[in-house]
């Protein structure tokens, strides 16, 4: 049975319990948050040094924080205590990815009630007890016909119902559901073979068809739950590494990708016919995301952040005052990293302007980063705090108002 909407997420309402939250948008409910910050920004309350290498985000439920990262020569399922940033245990998830841009894992844990899902950065998806750390099975890309993308699998696996969703890609299928209990396949897409890129999967319901969307370098596809049927496709001009996750109103789907690709948004007809409603160039979002807040999308447009009109694809605003990076939403704020610097910059989700109302650099910063990488892990807001990443350190700062 499909759950649609992760039914079994057993997570609070301010809980983060995969990539982008729980309905993978990257825009929370949370409220009663600070509308702006003191000199030097919100108190941080811990700061964790031994995650090792990596990218990977944060899932946050019931008080305990995963995310991945390496230690004695494996990538490593990591779990701290959400409140206070100590180790409650860790799982070996087999061999590290080694990558000019930067060793470790790329993807975020998915928590789904007693269990944890984790793909490594050369594919080995496992199944973790989050009691303490048991894995329970586990499953490679390769052996489901999928090969390493140049920058590693990067993908934070969906668990919807009784389903895993993963995308080894390849000519058995670029979408595979596995039983969640066991691992098995339960079906493979088929007639969509496209190799796999960095994009995460989203659950969507579109005429009335719960499915999933997913993107490849050159195609955008909804694929049935129930069966793994290609149920519609698009072209996508995609280059290089096409990595942000699809955004889903409706049936209206829009994607950006970075290299000069663009931006393009779709209409899903009742027959499952796909009208463009727009490509440009107005966001052209490498990896750090866009959100969607009303009727305005927000985020990294290479060389500006923008502000876009969902409906149109018209550019509302743009801003340099803050270098490339990534972004999250929570309480009607935009948070801000900048991967070059570190500063983190608090910012009102309006159409109005770019407005800040606070910024800070995160200090210390990581002493093992490669030289070619940069601060990727992208800004997560739960239950009060605002957790960061830089490498082998971890950040939490109190954004709760008073």
């Amino acid at each position: 049975m499909l759950g649609f909407v992760h039914s079994a997420l057993l997570a609070g309402g301010d809980d983060w319990p995969q990539w982008r939250g729980a309905d993978r948008s990257d825009v929370s409910k949370e409220t009663g948050l600070l509308k702006a910050w003191p000199a030097g920004g919100p108190k941080r309350v811990w700061m964790f040094e031994n995650a090792g290498h990596g990218y990977s985000g944060p899932a946050i439920v019931q008080g305990k924080f995963f995310t991945l990262g390496t230690r004695d020569g494996n990538e490593i399922l990591l779990v701290l205590d959400a409140n206070s940033g100590k180790e409650l245990w860790t799982a070996k998830l087999g061999p590290v990815l080694d990558n000019d841009w930067g060793e470790g894992p790329r993807g975020t844990p998915t928590v789904d009630g007693n269990r944890v899902y984790a793909l490594s950065g050369p594919g080995n998806l496992h199944c973790v007890s989050v009691a303490d750390g048991k894995v329970l099975w586990q499953v490679s890309m390769k052996s489901l016909g999928g090969e390493i993308p140049k920058w590693g699998f990067s993908e934070s696996v969906l668990v919807d119902g009784d389903q895993v969703i993963c995308t080894p890609g390849g000519s058995k299928g670029t979408l595979a559901a596995l039983n969640k209990l066991t691992g098995k396949v339960v079906w493979r897409s088929q007639d969509f073979t496209d190799p796999a890129h960095y994009s995460s999967v989203v659950p969507a319901k579109i005429n009335n068809t719960a499915q999933y969307v997913q993107r490849t370098e050159k195609s955008i596809a909804g694929i049935a739950s129930k069966d793994g049927k290609l149920l519609w496709q698009t072209s996508f001009p995609g280059r290089t590494a096409v990595i942000p996750t699809p955004i889903v109103r409706g049936n209206e789907v829009y994607v950006t990708a970075g290299y000069g690709s663009g931006c393009k948004m779709v209409r899903i007809g009742a027959d499952n016919a796909v009208t463009t409603v727009y490509e440009n160039k107005v966001i052209k979002n490498h990896h750090g995301g866009v959100v969607l807040i009303g009727d305005y999308l927000y985020g990294h447009g290479d060389p500006a952040w923008v502000c876009q009109n969902f409906k149109t694809g018209e550019e509302v605003w743009s801003e340099r005052g803050l270098g490339k990076g990534s972004v999250g939403c929570a309480d009607g704020m935009l948070y801000c990293l900048d991967e070059g610097s570190g500063s983190v910059v608090l910012v009102e989700a309006s159409p109005k302007a770019w407005k800040e109302s606070g910024r800070f650099k995160l200090d210390p910063q990581t002493k093992i980063r490669s030289s070619r990488g940069k601060i990727w892990t992208h800004p997560v807001v739960s239950n009060g705090k605002l957790y960061l990443r830089d490498q082998d350190l971890i950040y939490c700062y109190d954004v709760k108002a008073p």
